[in-house]
């Protein structure tokens, strides 16, 4: 449970870290405070994981100094490496809870003593006080629900009530990543901080992570490469940029807007002080050499020196990288009828993976293929790629249709001995190497790593080879197996724009609800062996899986069944009341309520300046008693602002009314 004496967990004061010769971040000033629902963002090497890492007490500072309220919990989930055995994955969770088990076994013991001593007794005082203690701590943390708690999260997390008693070593590595957080939730520290905690999940398990941190009772900072997951659960963005900390209020789309507001107020600095400069330095030289203008001249040197100057960083290119466009197929680019897939089971039984499935895909779809871990994705859409066979039924491609595809492990098929740059431009020969090298870099391959063969690089940094080898050579029909992993924002949004404009047709496996909204015109989703047909993207999908329309089950029992599903669906909608009639204002209210609009445009820049002015002194630490007494003025500060803000919508709206009245 969260303490509500705490008013501030953990600080960073003028804080650095280096790694190597390279100087990650310097100077960097954070206050956590209890009530932290932060995002971590930066360009991949800013030195996200390494701040994270000091935060969690695994690596230290270059410089500045990290304190710590006396009493607080931590709990840090690195992106992997992790690997538990010797436990079932139950008993691995319940684990957690060993320190309560201990005091329940304590609590019994005291009431032998209770039963036994003297009621008069310091014994019986102490052991009285011991066990109200004990029995509070069991109330709080709920001891007899402690089995259902990690119920709750081993399913929340995708694990089936079969997985429970499996040994945790039987389990892969992005498992064995699932177990650790799991552990992690149900610890519930003071302070969590999570490294990638999406990487590892499918898209079932992540809209659950989502939830359960939006309900969660303590702080949290996460990394994550996931638009949609850091805007949903997160209030504040901490971006790492140009080797320095810069805080935004709220989610990931305002962290992009306020970024932006920046940028342009900064080059409008940088300009005026440039216009500046250039003008003290024009009249300086001059009159350098007039007696009678000595004075003026020094007054202008002074001004000069003492000018501090605005360094404005160079941003990253953005790469606006043109996919080669494919030949066309025929209308009708898959037809699957009656597919059915069997595995042999361990016990000597069969596994039933899809059964009597039928579907077609034509030109242009571009179709997102979800469902839980384990329900088939990635048996059926090696089907369509011809590497797997079916049980039964038939896989028909259309005419001229040529389909590549992505593995999730696409690396194992590269040659290792082959150079980058010289392999890529080996199958895009007419694409100039300055653009292959533009590309290559937002893939995360910068300066001589495009030189180097492809076997000494991780299977991670292979794959996002593979990713960007596709692109440049790409078939009429993409079968994509989890393309954005391993991937960061900025190459993900490549990947995304550059799959809008590609003209083929596309089928593919996310977990990434950002990715999926932007691209998917149609989800299959895959469950209880058979697909499920939705129209639009994924909020749609969500949307008629809790109560639109009803889906179209792509399992026809005749072949000559045909169901037709519309591009989108319009909802009737409900009869919407009829406003009030508004009344014209007579001139002198209107003024009055045009005069106080004005000064609340006038207000909330104000307000907003305050703010960012006692954040930055928030973040420079002098004592205790400070930090409270700035903290409580900056929640005053942000309430105004909430209440002149809402005021302001309010009065913009009457006069548009009034506007309109006629």
């Amino acid at each position: 449970m969260r303490d509500e004496k705490i008013r501030e967990m953990l600080q960073l004061s003028s804080a650095g870290k280096r790694f190597g010769p390279k100087l990650l971040f310097e100077d960097a000033n954070w206050l956590i405070t209890p009530d932290e629902r932060t995002g971590l963002v930066g360009g991949n090497g800013t030195g996200k994981s390494t701040l994270l890492k000091v935060l969690a007490g695994v690596e230290t500072l270059d410089y500045g100094e990290l304190t710590r309220v006396k009493g607080m919990t931590l709990g840090y989930l690195p992106q992997d490496g992790l690997a538990l055995r010797g436990k079932t994955v139950f008993a691995e969770c319940l684990s957690v809870f060993d320190h309560l088990h201990a005091m329940e076994a304590e609590a019994l013991e005291l009431t032998t003593t209770l039963s036994e001593a003297d009621p008069k007794s310091k014994e019986y005082r102490v052991a009285a006080e011991r066990y109200s203690d004990i029995a509070d701590q069991l109330h709080v943390h709920d001891i007899y629900t402690l089995d259902s708690q990690v119920g709750a999260v081993l399913g929340g997390l995708g694990f089936s009530k079969e997985d429970w008693e499996r040994n945790t070593e039987e389990f892969s590595g992005g498992w064995q990543m699932r177990i650790a957080l799991a552990k992690l939730l149900l610890q519930k520290p003071s302070l969590l901080l999570l490294d990638e905690p999406t990487n590892h999940l499918d898209i079932e398990s992540r809209n659950w992570l989502e939830n359960y941190l939006h309900d969660y009772p303590n702080a949290f900072i996460l990394i994550s490469h996931d638009r949609y997951f850091l805007d949903v659960t997160v209030n504040k963005t901490v971006e790492l940029w140009n080797k320095r900390m810069h805080t935004y209020h709220g989610g990931y789309e305002k962290y992009v807007a306020q970024k932006e507001e920046r940028r342009v107020q900064l080059m409008n600095a940088y300009k005026n002080q440039r216009d500046r400069i250039e003008a003290l330095e024009a009249f300086i030289n001059r009159f350098r050499a007039q007696a009678t203008k000595a004075k003026q001249v020094q007054s202008r040197i002074k001004e000069l020196e003492k000018i501090e100057r605005i360094e404005v960083p160079e941003d990253e290119a953005t790469i606006h990288f043109s996919i080669p466009q494919p030949p066309a197929s025929g209308r009708t680019v898959i037809e699957v009828s009656h597919l059915t897939k069997h595995f042999p089971a361990k016990d000597g039984g069969v596994k039933r993976v899809l059964e009597d499935v039928s579907f077609t895909i034509e030109r242009g779809d571009r179709i997102a293929l979800v469902g839980a871990n384990g329900a088939g994705k990635s048996t059926l859409i090696r089907m369509l790629a011809e590497l797997d066979t079916a049980t039964s039924g038939e896989i028909k491609l259309g005419h001229n249709v040529l389909a590549d595809y992505f593995a999730q492990d696409q690396y194992k098929v590269l040659d290792p001995a082959a150079k980058m740059l010289e392999d890529i431009s080996g199958i895009a020969p007419k694409v100039p190497q300055t653009e292959l090298r533009s590309l290559l870099g937002c893939f995360m391959f910068s300066g001589d790593d495009v030189f180097k063969p492809l076997g000494v690089l991780s299977g991670g940094e292979r794959n996002r080879y593979a990713m960007a080898k596709m692109l440049v050579s790409p078939a009429n029909m993409l079968l994509l197996d989890e393309p954005t992993n391993h991937l960061d924002l900025r190459a993900k949004d490549v990947l995304l724009d550059a799959i809008r404009k590609f003209t083929g047709t596309v089928l593919f496996v996310s977990h990434d609800r950002y990715f999926i909204d932007g691209l998917a015109t149609r989800v299959f989703e895959v469950e209880d062996r058979r697909v499920h047909v939705y129209p639009g993207n994924y909020e749609d999908y969500l949307w008629r899986k809790q109560g639109g329309p009803d889906k179209v089950t792509a399992s026809l029992t005749k072949p000559s069944t045909s169901v037709t599903i519309p591009v989108a669906y319009v909802p009737v909608a409900a009869p919407v009341p009829e406003k009030p009639q508004v009344k014209r204002l007579n001139p002198i209210k209107l003024k009055q309520l045009e005069d106080r609009l004005k000064f609340t445009e006038e207000e909330i820049p104000r307000l907003e300046e305050s703010i960012a002015a006692a954040e930055t002194q928030l973040g420079v630490f002098a004592s205790a008693e400070e930090s409270q007494r700035i903290a409580a003025e900056l929640d005053g500060l942000r309430t105004q602002h909430a209440a002149i803000v809402t005021e302001w919508e309010e009065l913009a709206l009457q006069l548009e009314e009034q506007e309109a009245v006629v």
